[in-house]
C-alpha cells in the first residue's frame, strides 16, 4: 500500500509504534495470487464497523494491494478508517476493542496514526483524521493500479522482487516499496493536471503571482536569451516559454502532464517545441551538453528529492550554463501553514487554481542551497522580487502582498 511521506522507519521507530513487542519476521515475506473473495472479506468488515461506530465512521475504504483485481498480496485486508480526531481515542476505541479488534499500532505525531487488527479476518484498520494526507494517496495509488495493467505489473514486479529477501520486520519490506510507489503515484497526480489544464491555463496567463511576479522575474534572470537553446522545465501551458522564445531562443518547454502539453502546443506551438516528460528521469531526447539555460518555474517544490532532475539538468547543459529556477519561499509556506519546525522537509497540500488540490513539498532554505551545491551549480544571483507595477491599479490587493510578504524565491545558478 501507499507508505507515508516519511523516512524509512528505523528499528527503534518501529519499536515505539507498536503496542507491545513489534513482531520479528526474520524471513521472506509470503504472497498470495489475487483471491475474488478479498473484496467480500472487506464488505464483512465494514458493515461491522459500520455497525459498531455508526456516523462516527466518516470514510471507511478497501485499500491496498488486495483492493486491487489481479494484483497479488499479502492476504490482509487494508481498510482506511477517518474518525473526526483520530488522536481522541475515547470516541472509538473502546468500543471496537469490546468487539474484539486489537490496537497494535498508535503513531500520534505522524497523521495521528492508528492500526488495529481484527477479531477474527486478517485485516489492518487504518485510522486516521480528516486533515491526514493518506486518504488521497491510497486513493490514487488504487485506482492508477486499476486503470493501467503497466503500473499494476510494474509495481508486482517490484513486489515479487522485495518479497523473496528476508526482512526483519515486515515494515522494511512496506519502506523498500516506497521508490515505485512513489513513482506511480506522481504519475497519478501528473494526470490529474490533464483534467484541469485549459483551466490552469487560463488562470495562469492573467494571474498577477505568475504574469506580474513570477515570469518577469524568471525572464530576467535568464537574461539575454537570443540565439541561446532553452530548456523550459515544467512548462505547463507554455506561456514562460512564449517569453523566452520572443527573446530569440530556440526553446524545448517540457511537463509531466499531457494535457498541459497539448495546451502548450495549440496556444503556443508556432514558436516553441513541447514535449512530455518526467525532468526525474532521462530526457532521451536532449543530448548531453546541449542547452544554454534551463529554466524551471515553480516546479521542484513538487519533488521530494531533487537530485535526479538536478543531475540530469547539470548533464544536458553546457558548461557555464544556467539554471534559473523558482520555488514557494521557504519562510512564507513556513508562516501560511502555521508549521513550528521550520528545518522540516514536509508535504503540504493547496488549493490553486480554487478547488483544484495540489500537493508540494516545503523546506529551509539551507536544503535547497545544499542540494544545488551538491549537484554541480553555483548560486550567482538569489532574488525575493517585486511585482510589476502594471497591478499597482488594476489588482491592488495582490500588488500590496506581494511587495510586503514573499511569495517566491528565485535562483539564479551556474553549472560548473
Amino acid at each position: 500500500m501507499p507508505k507515508p511521506d516519511r523516512d524509512d522507519y528505523t528499528e527503534e521507530d518501529i519499536d515505539s509504534a507498536w503496542v507491545g513487542q513489534a513482531p520479528v519476521l526474520n524471513s521472506t515475506v509470503t504472497l498470495a495470487e489475487y483471491d475474488p473473495d478479498w473484496p467480500g472479506l472487506f464488505d464483512r468488515e465494514a458493515k461491522r464497523i459500520r455497525g459498531i461506530l455508526g456516523e462516527r465512521a466518516l470514510i471507511l475504504e478497501h485499500v491496498g494491494s488486495t483492493s486491487v483485481p489481479g494484483l497479488c498480496a499479502k492476504p490482509i485486508i487494508d481498510i482506511m478508517l477517518v474518525v473526526a480526531d483520530s488522536n481522541d481515542e475515547d470516541a472509538y476505541l473502546p468500543e471496537l476493542e469490546a468487539a474484539g479488534y486489537r490496537l497494535v499500532i498508535r503513531e500520534p505525531e505522524w497523521e495521528k496514526h492508528r492500526c488495529f487488527k481484527g477479531p477474527d479476518t486478517n485485516i489492518n484498520l487504518h485510522v486516521y483524521s480528516p486533515d491526514n494526507g493518506q486518504t488521497e494517496r491510497y486513493r490514487l495509488f488504487r485506482e492508477r493500479l486499476i486503470a493501467h495493467e503497466d503500473e499494476l505489473k510494474l509495481y508486482e514486479a517490484k513486489k515479487r522482487e522485495l518479497a523473496a529477501r528476508t526482512w526483519k520486520y515486515i515494515q522494511q519490506y512496506a519502506d523498500a516499496k516506497t521508490e515505485v510507489i512513489d513513482e506511480i503515484i506522481e504519475r497519478a497526480r501528473a494526470a490529474q493536471y490533464d483534467g484541469f489544464a485549459r483551466l490552469y491555463a487560463a488562470h495562469a496567463e492573467t494571474s498577477s503571482t505568475n504574469a506580474h511576479y513570477d515570469r518577469p522575474a524568471i525572464v530576467e534572470l535568464a537574461g539575454d536569451v537570443a540565439g541561446k537553446r532553452v530548456l523550459d522545465v515544467g512548462c505547463a501551458a507554455g506561456h514562460l516559454s512564449a517569453l523566452l522564445a520572443a527573446g530569440g531562443a530556440d526553446v524545448l518547454g517540457v511537463d509531466a502532464s499531457a494535457g498541459m502539453v497539448a495546451v502548450a502546443r495549440d496556444k503556443f506551438g508556432d514558436v516553441a517545441k513541447f514535449e512530455t516528460a518526467d525532468v526525474t528521469q532521462p530526457l532521451t531526447f536532449v543530448e548531453d551538453a546541449s542547452i544554454d539555460v534551463i529554466t524551471a518555474s515553480l516546479v521542484l517544490h513538487y519533488l521530494k528529492e531533487w537530485a535526479p532532475a538536478l543531475a540530469e539538468f547539470r548533464r544536458v547543459l553546457k558548461p557555464g550554463g544556467l539554471l534559473v529556477f523558482s520555488v514557494h519561499h521557504p519562510g512564507e509556506d513556513w508562516r501560511w501553514f502555521g508549521k513550528e519546525n521550520y528545518f522540516q522537509l514536509e508535504l503540504l497540500e493547496d488549493e490553486f487554481p480554487q478547488g483544484q488540490k495540489v500537493r508540494f513539498y516545503r523546506r529551509p532554505l539551507s536544503w535547497t542551497f545544499g542540494a544545488v551545491r551538491d549537484a554541480g551549480f553555483a548560486v550567482d544571483r538569489l532574488v525575493e522580487p517585486m511585482p510589476e507595477e502594471a497591478i499597482a491599479d488594476t489588482d491592488p490587493r495582490w500588488y500590496a502582498k506581494l511587495r510586503t510578504q514573499p511569495r517566491f524565491l528565485y535562483f539564479k545558478t551556474v553549472r560548473d
